[in-house]
């Protein structure tokens, strides 16, 4: 089983259901999650609140630009590519994606 700390907003999206693909960098610990995994997800800033979550799919790409062609950005919480960029640069800049690419982990909620 893996773990991820969400920061409040996207967590109560996840934990809706409203969003299903949790994008992250694709470094040595996320490239050890495979298709049918566990998840255990927690708020980042309420790690009591916690659920569990499937691995339905891996959609990998160089960088989040690029993943925008694969994954619609509203699966993954925001109205549009620009704006899934422009926050995910935020927390991953260029020279880190291209080092090590980035992933959008697709869930379905157990």
């Amino acid at each position: 089983m893996h773990t991820m700390k969400v920061q409040t907003k996207y967590y109560h999206l996840l934990k809706q259901g409203t969003k299903r693909v949790e994008l992250r960098l694709y470094d040595e610990k996320r490239q050890q999650i495979k298709v049918g995994d566990e998840i255990q997800f927690s708020d980042l800033s309420d790690a009591a609140d916690t659920f569990m979550a499937r691995v339905v799919a891996l959609h990998r790409a160089p960088d989040f630009r690029a993943l925008c062609d694969i994954v619609k950005p509203e699966l993954c919480g925001f109205h549009d590519a620009a704006e899934l960029v422009q926050i995910m640069e935020q927390f991953y800049p260029a020279d880190k994606q291209k080092q090590y690419g980035v992933v959008g982990i697709e869930i379905e909620k157990e």
